[in-house]
């Protein structure tokens, strides 16, 4: 390795790594998506399917809006993925050019890069649960505990990234 790598880069590999892995499965969702469209929604329909009766009171119209809905947002978590991971992997390379990354910028990319991941793998579970109760809203806020600390995680590492750039920037 070069001096850059061992010195700046290194140090940041945990971050680095969560941001790749965060990107992959934006990428792999969306090929699966892509090539698999016409199997995921069954998978989706079936697990609301078990409940039609209970929680649908049988309209089948009622079931396939929360499946479209559902939809969406097993598309944004590819979305997610891809665009916040790459984000944080931007921002960490940022970090990185800095110079030799201090707790700062070492905190800000391990959040920043498991934010992403976490953040868009929110998605998709809120997407597999809405169909078995029925209503994509409240499988989102029953998930709180999934998206709050990915969305928080993204906010730690980009902060700490802009008053890292702004305490390089003053110096």
């Amino acid at each position: 390795m070069n001096e850059f790598a061992d010195t700046q880069l290194l140090p940041l590999a945990p971050g680095i790594l969560l941001a790749l892995l965060s990107i992959f499965f934006g990428f792999v969702l969306g090929a699966l998506f892509g090539a698999l469209e016409s199997g995921f929604k069954p998978i989706m329909r079936k697990s609301g399917t078990a409940v039609l009766d209970t929680v649908y009171g049988g309209d089948t119209t009622k079931l396939e809006a929360v499946v479209s809905k559902a939809w969406k947002y097993a598309i944004r978590g590819h979305i997610h993925g891809g665009a916040i991971g790459t984000s944080a992997l931007a921002c960490i390379l940022l970090l990185a050019l800095l110079g030799v990354p201090g707790l700062l910028e070492k905190i800000s990319a391990v959040s920043f890069g498991a934010g992403s991941l976490i953040y868009s793998a929110f998605w998709i579970v809120a997407a597999f649960t809405a169909p078995s109760i029925g209503k994509p809203k409240q499988a989102k806020e029953d998930l709180w505990w999934i998206a709050i600390p990915g969305a928080g995680l993204c906010l730690v590492g980009l902060t700490g990234t802009f008053i890292s750039v702004c305490v390089h920037a003053m110096a």
